[in-house]
This record gives C-alpha cells, structure tokens and sequence, in this order.
C-alpha cells in the first residue's frame, strides 16, 4: 500500500509539472534557464524552500537537536534575516541587471575572467559536493524506508546503487528536459506535501508524549528537558552563540543572496514585487523551520533517548513510530520530492552556468539561444551520469562527512560572497583585487581545513570564526589594491528593462516584522 502511494503522489506531481510547462518555450533562453520570468511570488517561496529542504538536513539537523536541542536552530532562523537583506537589497540589484546568472554580475564589475573562476568555483562544489551528497543520503532514506535490500532481493550495496540512479534519472528530467519552471512547479507542490507531512512527525510525537493531547504533550516535553529548549549554544556546541556574529550570517548571506542554485528562482520573478514577495514568504516560513528540523529531535529524545545510540537515528526512528503505517507511502513520496528537489535544482543552475558563462564565451561565441540550452543539457547529462556513480562511493567514506564537506565549502563561499558585496558596495575596485581575494582566500581556507583535519585537530577556532576573520582579510585586501590601483571608470549599474522592479511597497514593513520575530524567538527561549 505505501509503495501505491508513493508512485501516484509522486505521478500526480510529474503529470501537473508537464501540464503547467507546456506553454513555456522551453528553446528560448529565458524560457528555458528563467521559466520565461514568469515566476510568481508562490511558485518562487516553494521552490526556495524544498530546494533548500532535503534528506540530510531533515535528519543531520533533527539529529543535531537530539544531541544539543534547540541552538542548532541558528541554520534555520537566521536565513530569514539573510533573505531579508537579499530581498531588499542584492534582488533589485539583480534584476535591474537582467542577470541569468550572479557570475553575469561579476563580468560586468570586474571582467570576464573573475566570472569565468566564480562559475567554475560553483560547478566544482556542485559535482564533488553538493549533488553526490544529496542523492547519497536520499538513496540512504529511501532504501531504509522501503527496504529495497528486501524489496529487490539484493544486498545493501547494489539497492544503493538502484536508488542513487533511479532518483538521478527522475532528477534528471526535471532538471534538464524541463528547464527552470519544471523544476519550480515541482517543488511547490512537493513543497505543501512536505510542510503537511513533516509537520505531522512533531504534532504526533507530541501526542504519543501528552496520552493524545498535543498541547500536554509540548508541556511535558519543555518541562523535562529545559536543558535542550536554549536558544543560545555554548562554545562547546556545533553552533556557538558566538558565532552568529562572525561566519553564520555571511554563510547565510552566501547561501540565500548568492548560490546560483538558490537565487535562479528569484532571478525567473516576472518582477521585482513578485521576487520581493516570494522570497519574504519563504523567510517567514523559515522560522517555523525548526518545528520540522529541530523539534522533531528534541522529541526522539525524549521518547527514545535511552535506546538510540546515534543521534542520526533519531527522525527515522520517530518516523517509524509514530506516522500510521497508511501515510509511510505519501510521508516517502514528500520525502523523494525534497530529494528531487535539492538534485534537480543544483543540476538545472549547472546547466545554466555551463550555458551562459562558459560555452557561451569560450566554446561557441556566436551561439544562439538554441544552442546554448542544448549545450547546456548535454553537459546536465555528463555531470548528472559524474554525481550518480560519485555518490554510492561515499558509503565508504569515514564517519562525520557532511560536517566535513560543510566545513569545506568555505574554501569558495567566503571568497565568492566577499568579491560580490565589495563588488556592489564600491565603485572603482579593479579586477585584480577579485582575482587575489578569490585565490588567496580559497587557499588560506583550503590550508586551515588541512591542518584542522589532521595535525592540529581541535587547535583552532571554530570554522564560522575563521570564516568571519578571513572575509574582512580579503576585504581589507581588496580595498587596499583598490586604493592603489583604482579602476579607471567607475562602475555604473545598468537597468537592462528586461522586467518591472518597481519593489513591492510592504517589503520594508514586513521585513521589520521577520526581524524582530527572529529576535523574539531567541530572546524568548535565552
């Protein structure tokens, strides 16, 4: 009965994204990277937050609660704030510009090498990182949950090997064949299902603790473990308070303003009100994040805390106790359209950064619209294939490595975010200074991650610390070369008139009130 389920939810979402992207020319170039700029504030809030929302974080985050309870929340409800300051001030900025991609940004402040180096920068973390990740610890969730091992009559390895491939497949065709609005439209509707069924885990563990009564239930759990409801982590934490004011909001700032992956769907707005709206949305709906991602933990272990022995056992665990036997098949499918998500989208952005800022200018200059989409998808295609046999082999890595490569992504988020908000906040840094920030920044992250790994394990400051010190280096450095070595001609923005970015006339209102929620959150639970 759950694999029923699971295959008509999952057929029901494919059937509704093909019906609504039909008329959507999907050879033209806006129309296949930008879903025509003809997203709406809904379609872009839902797109934001499954691309965002998968497999590890879901279990990695819950996990991290049942150990430390409520200050891993800082992952979840300091992005708002993050997309607050994107809403505002890197989204009009963006679309005044008409850009397809952010490295487009960098050409036009710096020059054609500094995009070059940015694109390259993100498609290296995508292939190696981000989409073996996500679809090694999809596979993993989804092979556990219907024991495909079993199911399939195979050993551990080979269901591994099934999933990966299968959910890269599916992945695949939404991101490639589709184009951005495919993508966007699946993830809205998997997006309810999944805000409807993740948020059913809290409300019926809460249930099991209160004899039936959910209310009770959160009393009890907040009563008996006051220790796990602190907002603020201690130094010995995975999230020190303290770092809320170093590393964590330029990740966040990074992830949220910057990540081609995630901004496409904002930059596919039919204008600025609609990416205004869309991205405000999707923060309010981030601070309720840790009823899903947190919450969930925190009541594994009160129910089951003297049994599970690793804290990433602790969602599954609930999962299989608490949700009726008939929903484990829609629970699944919302769970694959979260892992979809997260694939199809880094796949589509690397397909559009492959198209636009590569083949575009070094392979073909004289390409057209046509040709750049389809060089685009053969190469979705070559990396997809790249992802889907990189990621069973990470079955086989050492324990602790999605902290590991979360650590590591800092080798070229720090270095991007640092050249595009000096890059927008000065008028005459040259090129060159990009180019020492990008190289000296990745190297002297890359060095620290070495040594903090092997030889002086434990010796250093926390990552988001050395994070926060190594932007304002490379800040300080390129303000220096800009001072000595000026750019000619000022830097001028250009409004390109692609679409309206009239901004929508509550932005400011309703970005004060996603502000002081977050600080009544942490202040409450101090």
């Amino acid at each position: 009965m759950g694999i029923i389920t699971f295959i008509g939810f999952t057929f029901l979402v494919a059937v509704i994204s093909y019906l609504s992207t039909k008329k959507t020319d999907e050879k033209s170039y806006t129309g296949y990277f930008l879903g025509g700029r003809s997203l709406t504030a809904p379609v872009i809030a839902g797109s934001l937050l499954l691309t965002n929302l998968s497999t590890e974080q879901i279990v990695g985050l819950n996990g991290q609660a049942f150990s430390e309870g409520l200050s891993v929340m800082a992952w979840e409800t300091l992005a708002a704030v993050a997309m607050v300051v994107t809403a505002i001030y890197l989204l009009p900025r963006y679309l005044k510009e008409g850009l397809t991609t952010v490295p487009q940004f960098l050409e036009k402040r710096y020059d054609v090498g500094t995009k070059a180096i940015t694109s390259g920068l993100f498609l290296t973390g995508y292939v190696v990182v981000l989409l073996p990740i996500v679809l090694y610890s999809g596979a993993l969730a989804i092979s556990t949950i219907f024991d495909i091992p079993t199911l399939l009559g195979v050993s551990k390895t080979s269901a591994l090997w099934i999933t990966v491939f299968a959910i890269g497949i599916i992945g695949s065709v939404y991101a490639i064949f589709g184009g951005l609005k495919a993508v966007a439209v699946s993830d809205t509707i998997n997006a309810v299902g999944l805000l409807i069924g993740g948020a059913m885990i809290p409300v019926l563990g809460l249930m099991v603790i209160g004899d039936g009564n959910m209310i009770s239930g959160f009393t009890e759990l907040v009563s008996s473990n006051t220790d796990k409801f602190k907002s603020m982590g201690t130094e010995n934490s995975s999230v020190p308070f303290s770092t809320l004011f170093t590393g964590m909001m330029l990740v966040q700032l990074f992830y949220w303003g910057t990540n081609q992956a995630i901004i496409q769907r904002a930059l596919g707005a039919k204008n600025l009100k609609e990416g205004q709206k869309g991205i405000l949305l999707a923060a309010f709906i981030k601070i309720l994040g840790p009823i899903l991602v947190v919450l969930p933990g925190i009541i594994a272990f009160h129910l089951y805390g003297d049994i599970i022995t690793e804290p990433d056992e602790a969602y599954p665990t609930l999962v299989r106790e608490v949700l009726p036997t008939s929903l484990i098949g829609f629970f699944a499918a919302v769970l694959f359209g979260a892992i979809l998500s997260s694939f199809n989208s880094a796949l589509n952005s690397s397909v559009t950064l492959f198209g636009v800022d590569i083949y575009k200018e070094y392979i073909n200059k004289e390409a057209s619209e046509i040709q750049i989409v389809k060089s685009g998808k053969t190469f979705g295609i070559v990396l997809a294939l790249l992802a889907m046999f990189i990621a069973p082999l990470i079955a086989n890595a050492p324990s602790g490595l999605f902290g590991y490569l979360q650590q590591v992504n800092g080798c070229y988020t720090i270095p991007i975010l640092t050249i595009i908000i000096v890059g927008y906040l000065t008028k005459r840094i040259p090129a060159i200074a990009a180019k020492v920030a990008i190289f000296s920044g990745a190297i002297i992250y890359g060095i620290y991650v070495l040594l903090d790994a092997t030889v002086m394990k434990g010796m250093f400051p926390h990552f988001l610390h050395v994070q926060g010190f190594l932007f304002l280096i490379n800040v300080i450095v390129m303000l220096v070369i800009g001072k000595l070595y000026p750019r000619e001609k000022a830097f001028e923005l250009e409004y390109t008139r692609q679409v309206d970015i009239q901004p929508w006339k509550y932005v400011n209102g309703y970005s004060l009130i996603i502000v002081a929620f977050v600080l009544f959150i942490y202040i409450y639970f101090a």
